[in-house]
C-alpha cells in the first residue's frame, strides 16, 4: 500500500492495473479489502484506486476530533488529485455510497460514472425532521455500548437491531463473509467507531437533481426495505440513473455476489461515453 500525506492524517490507499480510472471506496468500519473481488476482476483493464478511509484498516486514527462524510469526501478528492485521475469510475458502498453521492453533488459531470452498492442516503434512512435527530441521539447510548462491549460487541448489537426489524440477515448471507466484516470492524478503536457512526448519523444528503453522471444502484435482495427505497430515489432523482438488485444476496452485496456484481459492473462501464 501507499501513503497519501495529508495536514491532519495519513490516508492509505492501493492501486493495480492500469487503464481508465475506477476508485472503490468501501462501506462503514470495513476496509480496502471489501473490494478484492472486483481489483481481481477489473485491474487488467482499469486503473483500480482502493482506500482506507479515515478511522478504517490501515489508515486508521487521524487528527480531527470529528469526522463527517463531507471530510471522507475531501480526502477523496485530495486522492483523485494527487494521482492525477480525471473523470474517474467511482464505487462506493454504504458509506462509500455516501461519499459518492458527495463528490456528485459538489461535480455533477466530472466523473465518467457511478456505482453505488448497498447505497444508502442517510442514517437511519428516513426522513426525519429538522433537529430532530440531534433530540433523540443515539450516540449516548453508542458511547456507552463502547465503553462496555467494544466495536465489534456494538456493531453486532446493531447487525441484531437490524435483523429484528427488517427479518433478514441483512449484513451478508455468506457466513465467511460475514466473519471478515466482524474482524474489521474488531480492529477499529471505540473512539474511532464513534467518529464514523456520527459522519453517518449527521449526514445531510444532497439533493443530487443536478447530477448528470451516469449512475447504477445495486441492491442486495436482503437488504433493508428503507435502503432499498433510498436507492430508488437515487436512481428516479438523477439525470441517469438505473437501479438492480441481486438475489441471494445483502448489504454487502460485492462481496456475497462477487461474480454477478462484476458482470452488471462490467455491462455498465462497458456502456459509459467514451472519454
Amino acid at each position: 500500500m501507499a501513503e497519501l500525506e495529508l495536514a491532519d492524517g495519513t490516508i492509505w490507499y492501493e492501486t493495480s492495473g492500469d487503464g481508465p480510472p475506477l476508485v472503490f471506496v468501501h462501506g462503514g468500519w470495513l476496509n480496502g479489502r471489501a473490494w478484492d473481488p472486483q481489483v481481481e476482476r477489473f485491474a487488467d483493464d482499469y486503473r483500480v484506486v482502493t482506500l482506507d478511509v479515515r478511522g478504517h484498516g490501515e489508515t486508521g486514527s487521524t487528527d480531527p476530533d470529528e469526522y463527517s462524510i463531507g471530510l471522507f469526501t475531501d480526502d477523496l478528492e485530495a486522492l483523485l488529485s494527487a494521482l492525477d485521475l480525471e473523470r474517474p469510475t467511482l464505487c462506493g458502498l454504504s458509506l462509500g455510497s455516501m461519499v459518492v453521492q458527495e463528490y456528485l453533488d459538489r461535480h455533477p459531470d466530472d466523473a465518467a460514472g457511478a456505482i453505488l452498492g448497498g447505497a444508502v442516503r442517510s442514517m437511519p434512512p428516513i426522513e426525519l425532521p429538522a433537529g430532530l435527530k440531534s433530540f433523540w441521539s443515539p450516540l449516548p447510548a453508542l458511547s456507552m455500548s463502547l465503553s462496555i462491549s467494544g466495536s465489534k460487541g456494538t456493531f453486532r448489537s446493531m447487525l441484531s437491531s437490524i435483523q429484528a426489524t427488517t427479518g433478514q440477515r441483512w449484513l451478508s448471507v455468506d457466513p465467511a463473509v460475514r466473519a471478515e466484516a466482524l474482524e474489521a470492524v474488531g480492529n477499529i478503536p471505540s473512539t474511532e467507531f464513534r467518529k464514523i457512526f456520527d459522519a453517518l448519523y449527521r449526514y445531510d444528503p444532497p439533493a443530487l437533481t443536478g447530477v448528470e453522471t451516469p449512475t447504477l444502484v445495486v441492491h442486495g435482495e436482503q437488504e433493508a426495505p428503507l435502503v432499498k427505497r433510498q436507492g430508488r430515489q437515487i436512481a428516479a432523482t438523477v439525470a441517469d440513473g438505473d437501479q438492480r438488485e441481486l438475489a441471494g444476496s445483502g448489504h454487502l452485496v460485492n462481496q456475497d455476489r462477487p461474480l454477478a456484481f462484476n458482470a452488471i459492473t462490467a455491462d455498465f462501464l462497458d456502456r459509459l461515453p467514451a472519454a
